[in-house]
């Protein structure tokens, strides 16, 4: 009998408003939704940004009483979204604008989520059925607009969410988080740096990438994924070169929503290791999984062989194998100028065995095409701080 699965759930349901100058339709949307007195979330560096400004000064001449909630760090925490809970209630809100890059809409859609609950927030970690345990009664509208095109957050149904007390990041999940409304204006993202659009792209490639690699039978998620990186390979570096360029910021953006849309098929190990380096370290999040990709490249070889010639139909490559695909990784990240080992981005190498081990009990690691772990883990890391690419990788950097 076959083993391979026939059964599946797949969910693609949010409505997203996309184009140039759709920020404009930010007070409709509030209406659309029934918002009166909004609170905007966004993070603590663009809090004082032009368009938040212009966000919140566009709500409030349509009428509305809208509130700013900033204290929301690059890696969101627990501690945050209880004070956003606070400042949401305080304010007597009925409705929640998730702005920002993936910080500040985690962040956004956790504190929407925990101002109906009674219980901790960890309570509704994503492992096994604790999601069930949410009281949807009374969960508040979100919209969310996209400053940065990587996590994809903004059509997602979870929130990454670092617990303080065991310096380790969560995945808070929920059907219901996904926002209801979704803006995605590519002119939000021209002012950013060459090396937040690097690492922000890098990072919505990775999404697409590890979930096409994941296993399961899921060929919609599949799709998209293989779509999504041929648009990264296409416009990234145009993004990254020419930040005003609108078309390229525009299919960036298309590609980071893919990328989550893809990933509910599951991760892998650039994530479970991308994680624990963020919270432990506060690393941005693209950044890591840039640098950890083609180590856990290198070690998925054999599980993901077969895959590879689909991906590089996708990039148009000139040949179809591992060494070509490597090779093709390995020249996008110097186009980008990303760093090649953790070491150059400032991960210190005797945190190795907490890395792995909290890497090992990620909930990414349950996509991850071959199992890993904590030595292999280890392993993964290591070779990534010294800058150690065996086989095809290193013959594709030479």
């Amino acid at each position: 009998m076959s083993r391979i699965p026939l059964a599946g759930t797949w969910n693609y349901p949010t409505t997203i408003w996309s184009g140039p100058g759709r920020i404009g339709e930010l007070s409709a949307a509030c209406r659309k939704l029934g918002m009166e007195r909004p609170l905007l979330v966004t993070d603590e560096g663009l809090a004082a940004t032009p368009v938040v400004a212009a966000a919140l000064r566009a709500v409030e001449q349509a009428d509305m009483r809208a509130g700013l909630f900033a204290r929301v760090k690059g890696n969101p925490t627990g501690a945050n979204v209880a004070d956003g809970v606070q400042a949401y209630r305080a304010g007597g809100h009925d409705g929640v604008i998730a702005f920002g890059g993936g910080s500040g809409i985690d962040a956004a859609k956790a504190i929407a989520l925990m101002v109906a609950q009674n219980r901790p927030i960890w309570d509704f970690e994503d492992v096994g059925d604790q999601w069930t345990r949410v009281n949807v009664e009374g969960l508040p509208p979100v919209i969310a607009v996209p400053t940065t095109a990587g996590t994809g957050s903004e059509v997602g149904r979870a929130s990454v969410i670092v617990d303080e007390s065991t310096h380790q990041k969560k995945i808070i999940f929920h059907p219901r988080m996904m926002p209801d409304l979704v803006i995605c204006d590519p002119e939000l993202t021209v002012g950013l740096p060459p090396a937040i659009t690097a690492a922000t792209g890098m990072d919505a490639f990775v999404h697409c990438f590890e979930a096409f690699c994941a296993p399961g039978f899921h060929p919609m998620a599949d799709g998209v994924a293989l779509e999504g990186m041929r648009l990264v390979s296409v416009y990234l570096g145009r993004a990254f070169r020419d930040g005003a360029d609108i078309e390229a910021r525009s299919r960036m953006l298309a590609a980071a929503t893919m990328g989550a849309v893809a990933f509910q098929k599951g991760l892998g190990a650039v994530h479970a290791l991308a994680h624990p380096i963020g919270a432990l370290f506060d690393t941005h999040h693209g950044l890591a999984n840039a640098v950890l990709l083609p180590y856990v490249m290198e070690y998925n070889r054999s599980a993901i062989e077969h895959l590879i010639p689909q991906v590089a139909r996708a990039l148009a490559l000139p040949g179809q194998r591992f060494e070509d695909l490597a090779a093709w990784v390995l020249a996008c990240r110097r186009e980008l100028r990303i760093p090649h080992t953790l070491a150059q981005i400032g991960i210190p190498a005797d945190r190795a065995g907490d890395v792995a081990a909290m890497a090992a009990l990620d909930p990414s690691m349950r996509g991850n095409p071959r199992p890993a772990g904590p030595e292999a883990l280890r392993g993964i890391f290591e070779a990534a701080h010294a800058g150690r690419l065996a086989g095809a990788l290193s013959r594709a950097r030479a």
